[in-house]
């Protein structure tokens, strides 16, 4: 399978979760409100971190060694056992610690936080076995199935009067439900694993348990202090901003995904030339959904928020820079992951130790300066600083081509996109016909994304080529 079309696979999957996902907290948030978001926000934050304590890299080591294609079976056992052993550890200290952490969410949730946290693990180890097998495309198309079951589940829980609780459920059982349908196609069986497999398994995780830190940190660091430092109801707004910004970041996110095998098996035999051109296509093709994207929000914000309810509106002075901040981590990751394609976690590791201690320290300062918009201005500069970083360390262990052109075809067709959007604003709001927001804001973005990859099939030769390489033979 190309690397394009599974790239295509991952994204509608993504796209369709991503959907539903909206779908479901549109409904939350209008029946529920934003003070049970917030505790339900400041809870799934809680839980993401604690699973990194669950896994400490170790599902990223089993996605790198299996994809070596060597000893599949052992690496994958060895990861299962160690997990396993974390997950039980983690467990036992939540529930220990039952009155502290009320105390910080401000609802009895020990035993929901460690449901999720055991569900949450099952699925990421289940997706590091198939993505590193090169089955990017069935880990991909598991993301609606988790998502539907699990809106649907949330949804009906809470149409019968579970209301939070229900939602915890309901999250719970979609990354079951999903890891019970992806151990169908795990290709490896248990295979008892020697002391070897730990090693290199710990070799390659004690540096990139950072990475998975800085992803956490990106994401949820701001809500977490939020939850200090501002009530519930904020943090529910704040969260919706967020799930509305990394809504853009999808299709990076399924480019990455469907690269990393093909990079590290290139790397593996000694292939850097191949190397060096899957990156620069990561590069090419990582901001094509997210530049539109920023602009769409700086032109649209507003009307996009209120489809959650009114109150939700006053995160449109944050919203255009967390969609900014995504833009700048989408090319952090593709480097990224890159420098973890090539077996360098340990360079990996200062990347993200640079962005984690900048993302930390911005967001503590700014929250309790400027408030909330101070948490979105700390993840736009500490991103800033991760690219820079980045791009400095991957171009001093490989050459490659930095596809300054892709990206300036794709800014200038976001740009024509922008002008056309907030003419098409203006002509609507300044006619008398009343229109429901949301079929205002759905017609919009419709028109401006036609006019964005339009323009850019006209001006990119290189869109082109790969639109056509990728269409089924009988039509290419």
């Amino acid at each position: 399978m190309r690397i394009g079309q599974t790239s295509i696979i991952v994204f509608v999957s993504k796209l369709l979760s991503s959907a539903l996902g909206f779908i479901a907290t549109l409904y939350f948030a209008r029946e529920l409100g934003a003070e049970i978001l917030g505790y339900f926000a400041t809870t799934i934050a809680l839980v993401s971190w604690l699973k990194l304590t669950g896994d400490l890299g170790v599902s990223n080591a089993v996605r790198k060694r299996i994809s070596e294609g060597d000893d599949i079976s052992e690496y994958a056992t060895a990861g299962t056992i160690t997990i396993i052993t974390f997950a039980v550890v983690i467990s036992v200290a939540v529930l220990l610690l039952n009155g502290l952490i009320e105390s910080y969410v401000g609802r009895p949730v020990a035993v929901f936080v460690v449901l999720l946290l055991c569900a949450q693990l099952l699925k990421s180890m289940i997706v590091s076995l198939l993505e590193g097998d090169q089955m990017v495309h069935i880990s991909g198309i598991l993301e609606p199935l988790q998502t539907g079951s699990r809106a649907a589940i949330q949804i009906g829980l809470v149409i019968v009067g579970l209301g939070l609780s229900g939602m915890f459920i309901g999250q719970a059982a979609g990354w079951i439900l999903a890891s019970v349908v992806g151990i169908l196609y795990v290709s490896t069986s248990p295979t008892l694993p020697s002391r070897y497999h730990f090693k290199r398994l710990y070799d390659y995780a004690k540096y990139s348990w950072l990475g998975a830190l800085e992803s956490r940190s990106f994401r949820n660091m701001d809500i977490l202090l939020l939850g200090v430092f501002t009530s519930p109801a904020l943090v529910g707004v704040y969260s919706v901003s967020w799930s509305l910004a990394t809504f853009l970041t999808i299709f990076g996110g399924a480019v990455r995904s469907a690269l990393f095998p093909e990079i590290s098996r290139s790397d593996a035999k000694g292939d850097r030339q191949q190397v060096a051109a899957y990156l620069t296509d990561g590069l090419s093709f990582g901001g094509l959904l997210i530049i539109p994207g920023f602009v769409g929000a700086i032109v649209l914000g507003d009307r996009i928020l209120q489809i959650y309810g009114q109150e939700f509106t006053q995160g449109v002075s944050v919203f255009g820079f967390l969609v900014l901040a995504c833009l700048l981590h989408g090319y952090q990751r593709q480097l990224l992951n890159g420098l973890s394609a090539i077996d360098r976690p340990d360079l990996s590791f200062r990347v993200n130790l640079v962005f984690i201690v900048a993302n930390t320290i911005g967001n503590t300062i700014l929250i309790v300066w400027i408030g909330w918009v101070g948490a979105a201005i700390a993840s736009v500069i500490s991103t800033a600083l991760g690219v820079v970083f980045g791009y400095r360390t991957l171009q001093s262990q490989l050459s490659f081509i930095t596809p300054w052109k892709a990206i300036g075809e794709q800014i200038f067709a976001a740009g024509v996109m922008g002008i056309c959007v907030y003419l098409l604003r203006l002509l609507i709001e300044s006619s008398t016909i009343g229109v429901q927001n949301i079929a205002v804001v759905l017609f919009i973005i419709s028109v401006g994304a036609g006019i964005y990859f339009l323009t850019l099939f006209i001006i990119s030769m290189n869109f082109r080529r790969v639109i056509q390489s990728n269409l089924p033979s009988q039509l290419s």
